[in-house]
């Protein structure tokens, strides 16, 4: 324990940082932008097109599935 007081000075300097960032992205209203593209991003994902596109990507996906039924 002959170090304590300068893990407890890191400590107390990385939760400032930390608290620091975390008040910069409520004020700058970076969680609203997050919420926002996610949402579009999940949208996007169950429309047909990006369906007809994964489905695209993988043409073993047929394949693997006949395999798997055997």
């Amino acid at each position: 324990m002959r170090f304590a007081g300068w893990y407890l000075k890191i400590a107390a300097v990385g939760a400032s940082i930390g608290a620091a960032m975390e008040l910069f992205m409520i004020h700058t209203g970076f969680y609203e932008k997050v919420t926002v593209l996610e949402s579009e991003k999940r949208a996007w994902e169950s429309s047909p097109e990006a369906q007809a596109m994964r489905e695209a990507l993988n043409p073993w996906r047929k394949h693997d599935e006949q395999e798997q039924q055997k």
